[in-house]
């Protein structure tokens, strides 16, 4: 088996006096999607931003390709070949996209393949090629997700963290970005640790999983044995169906009105 290009030991992280990351430890290996799923407050959002360097951990270590990458500074991070997309994808609204997107570039000073991955990055996101020149902040909530995944593959990234990709869009865009995470990693080679509420399609587009409760990892297996898990149904896939056939109702209820 190779080795994890990405691994977490031991990792503690405060807000202040409170603890929000509590011992954690996990590893992703090249060419994986490993996905770590939980309920909001879980922990989900805190860790990418210890390991991608926006937070200090107070305790732990972080390798990255062998190398301690623990307490470096975000950009340090990024050098290295990490990069991280955020939750609520903090584009810069009132830049173009097509700024937005070179701006993925500022660590790199290879203009030939600079070129080349922006053109790759149109490739999977023609609307984004479409609108270079519109303003980032009046595009939809999809889009805005694809210029942040695009911007951030403009870095040329080993690893990928990617936080709430799903949120706040419609099925059928939340099908459309996953679909095309899948074909960053496949075609791309690019690693991915993905977080996720969504578990059914975090899940399916997955190789691996951990499952975080206040803090810890709680669970770790393989996507389809997490998915498989009765916990796992119960707690995060069950709710998920219970929410869908709510809001169909709903939507039934006001057709009939």
């Amino acid at each position: 088996m190779t080795e994890p290009v990405l691994k977490v030991d031991n990792l503690e992280s405060y807000y202040g006096p409170i603890m929000a990351i509590r011992g954690v430890s996990l590893e992703v290996r090249q060419g994986q999607i490993v996905t770590v799923l939980g309920a909001n407050g879980a922990g989900k959002t805190t860790l990418l931003k210890t390991v991608s360097g926006v937070m200090t951990p107070a305790k732990g270590t972080i390798l990255l390709n062998g190398e301690p990458i623990h307490g470096a500074e975000a950009d340090a991070v990024v050098r290295k070949g990490m990069v991280h997309v955020p939750e609520g994808r903090e584009i810069f609204p009132l830049l173009s996209v097509g700024e937005n997107v070179a701006l993925g570039a500022y660590v790199r000073t290879d203009k030939a393949q600079i070129a080349r991955d922006l053109e790759m990055v149109y490739s999977y996101f023609p609307i984004l090629a479409e609108r270079q020149n519109q303003r980032a902040g009046t595009l939809s909530g999809g889009q805005q997700q694809m210029l942040a995944i695009g911007r951030g593959l403009m870095a040329a990234p080993k690893v990928m963290l990617l936080d709430e990709p799903s949120l706040g869009l419609s099925p059928l865009l939340v099908e459309e970005i996953f679909t095309i995470i899948r074909r960053l990693n496949k075609e791309q080679q690019v690693t991915m640790m993905l977080v996720e509420q969504n578990a059914k399609v975090a899940l399916d587009v997955a190789d691996y999983g951990y499952v975080m409760e206040i803090g810890r990892i709680v669970m770790a297996d393989t996507a389809p044995a997490l998915e498989s898990s009765k916990d796992v149904q119960s707690f995060y896939l069950g709710v998920q169906e219970e929410t869908q056939r709510g809001q169909r109702r709903w939507k039934q209820r006001k057709t009939w009105r």
